[in-house]
């Protein structure tokens, strides 16, 4: 039984659902999407649901579905193949460039995936399982292979007298094997019974035989072939010496370990992964020095030799600081080298160290890769820290309110705050939405001239409404006039002429400029914009902490007790790294806030977000 079904947009929007069950699955569903979708995690948080899900990254929409886990729906993924092509196909229409799917009614899709869901359940209904004969299968196959006849070996000789055979002659007492080999009436080696009576005795005393078999003779006469075949003493020492040899009393080992001459002393070291640090093998060879030259007794239970490799396979390694520090080290040295500030560095480490120590490493374990996909997980979750931003839904939910959506830019000098700028009103453009530039770097020189022609060539590229309203306009008031005075009055124009967003580009500065980090405070504390995003470079190091916590710092120092502070990090210049992409980390950690954009390159289309793991991954390289 289906549970839920919903569709919903990357942004967290509901756009239609299905309901199975009475039961509340909110929480459920939340901690799936927090897990799964932004976390990136394997585990989705809840033990008594399966959830599976499938996105589709031309609609920038999710579809998932959820079930009860003990029940076994095979028709999972076909069905979530069937809803999603039946979505695009009815409502592609809808998610065009000019279009807003929020905005769209979606319940007429109830019959179509209601149709889709009773075509998957009777499809999964009409598959019989039927059981396969053993003969049908592979391993029936397998065993024929493997028990096919093999050369057979040469039989034994078989007596047989043939019928032109002359008269055989008499075999005398001291020519019968067995006569010497086991005295009369008892058990030779050819099992005789107790009592038997051989044929020379039954022919002496007139009693007839046993029947003889076909093309067999068991007189008491034996031709010279037959006594030949019959012969077993040949290669076998005389009566007298075989009675010379005493039987020695054993004094070998059974106590069923093996002992391999020259292997014992490399196998009862433990074994070590390709990534194990020299700590792991130093700590492990005293014990196996000390097992290899003591030796294994019987009984001792030493675990040495062939044993005592598998004991030592088996047996948990209990982590401690001593042998996470080597690791932790080389681990430390990697992130500073990939831009990571050194303060941070050392955090993290000792936050992996805090989380592994005391615990153990499973069969077949690596300090080294424990430590490593700990790691791993803690920066994911720095990366991941300030959760999801969807700009895109802030600014409907703000042109519902009749105002526009305020951003404003801010860092220090020459990061590429006005072209960057440029870039999210181009992405912003495509998205539909009209654009005011707000010209507030009254200090450098050059600066309103810079976003004169930015906004000349993306109005260019994007001609005026069908009411005949830009698209984009630039707003400003020259150089030397009060920055937050410029911005409160370019928000206002905005609202009077219908602008749904309001960008405002600040000047550049240090972070220890004192006036200038007051002007911005100043500027945010007065016109309380909807997101502060700071523009860094992704080139920095240790720098990148110093900007961000005094940035922070003046905000909150010059801010007359208004608590507006970064919402958010745009790094630039993200394509000139390679793989030192630690400034990422370095802001994330110290901001937790998260990194919303990421410049790659000079045209506008050069913005992209964030993949944590994909940079987790570089950094780890």
């Amino acid at each position: 039984m289906l549970d839920l079904f919903t569709i919903f947009t990357k942004g967290g929007m509901v756009l239609w659902f299905f309901r199975g069950t009475n039961s509340m699955l909110t929480q459920p569903v939340n901690s799936m999407i927090e897990n799964a979708l932004i976390m990136q995690r394997a585990r989705t948080g809840d033990d008594s649901l399966t959830f599976k899900f499938k996105m589709d990254s031309e609609l920038g929409i999710v579809f998932l579905l959820a079930h009860q886990k003990i029940l076994q729906l095979g028709y999972a993924d076909k069905l979530l193949d069937d809803v999603q092509n039946a979505f695009r196909l009815k409502f592609a229409s809808a998610f065009g460039d000019d279009s807003e799917p929020e905005q769209h009614d979606y319940s007429e899709f109830d019959q179509d995936f209601q149709l889709a869901l009773q075509l998957a359940e009777q499809e999964q209904r009409q598959q019989k399982t039927t059981m396969k004969r053993f003969e049908q299968s592979g391993k029936y196959s397998k065993t024929a292979a493997s028990t096919a006849s093999p050369a057979k070996k040469p039989a034994a000789a078989k007596v047989t007298v043939p019928a032109s055979d002359p008269e055989p002659e008499p075999v005398s007492p001291q020519a019968d094997p067995f006569a010497q080999r086991a005295p009369p009436g008892q058990a030779g080696p050819r099992g005789r019974r107790k009592g038997a009576t051989s044929p020379s005795t039954a022919a002496a005393s007139g009693k007839k035989g046993p029947k003889p078999k076909e093309k067999r003779s068991w007189n008491d006469k034996l031709s010279k072939s037959a006594q030949k075949s019959l012969d077993y003493s040949t290669g076998m020492p005389s009566d007298a010496s075989a009675a010379a040899v005493p039987v020695e009393e054993s004094t070998g080992d059974f106590s069923m370990k093996g002992s391999l001459p020259g292997l014992d002393a490399d196998f009862a070291a433990p074994y070590d992964s390709d990534e194990e640090e020299d700590s792991d093998e130093t700590d492990a060879s005293p014990a196996a020095a000390t097992s290899a030259s003591s030796g294994s007794k019987p009984g001792s239970g030493g675990g040495g030799g062939v044993l005592g490799f598998f004991k030592s396979l088996v047996s948990n390694k209990v982590i401690s600081k001593e042998s996470l520090a080597p690791a932790l080290d080389k681990m430390k040295e990697h992130l500073v080298s990939k831009n990571v500030a050194t303060e941070i560095a050392q955090s993290l480490c000792d936050s992996v160290c805090e989380k592994l120590e005391g615990h153990a490493v499973g069969t077949f374990g690596s300090v080294s890769a424990t430590v490593r996909a700990t790691l791993e997980e803690s920066l994911v979750q720095i990366l991941s820290a300030g959760g999801s931003h969807d700009t895109l839904r802030d600014v409907l939910e703000a042109k519902k309110r009749h105002r526009p959506y305020v951003i404003t830019f801010c860092g220090v000098n020459g990061v590429g705050k006005s072209t960057n700028l440029a870039k999210i009103a181009y992405w912003l453009l495509h998205n539909g939405h009209r654009i005011l530039v707000a010209g507030c770097d009254t200090f450098r020189a050059g600066a309103v001239e810079q976003l004169r022609v930015h906004v000349q060539r993306l109005h260019a590229q994007h001609p005026p409404t069908d009411d005949g309203l830009p698209s984009i306009q630039l707003y400003e008031r020259g150089y030397g006039k009060d920055p937050a005075g410029i911005a409160g009055d370019a928000i206002g124009y905005a609202k009077e002429q219908g602008f749904d967003v309001v960008l405002v580009d600040t000047a550049g500065r240090m972070q220890d400029d004192e006036p200038l980090m007051r002007a911005l405070a100043k500027l945010i504390k007065v016109n309380t914009p909807d997101l502060v995003l700071f523009v860094g470079e992704a080139l920095v190091g240790n720098e990148a902490v110093d900007q961000l916590s005094k940035f922070n710092t003046a905000l909150v120092d010059h801010g007359d007790g208004r608590l507006q502070v970064i919402d958010g990090v745009l790094l630039t210049k993200f394509d000139t790294v390679d793989d030192k992409m630690g400034a990422a980390v370095s802001m994330a950690y110290t901001s937790r806030k998260p990194i919303m954009f990421v410049g790659t390159g000079q045209t506008y289309r050069d913005l992209k977000s964030l993949n944590a793991s994909s940079v987790v991954k570089a950094l780890l390289r």
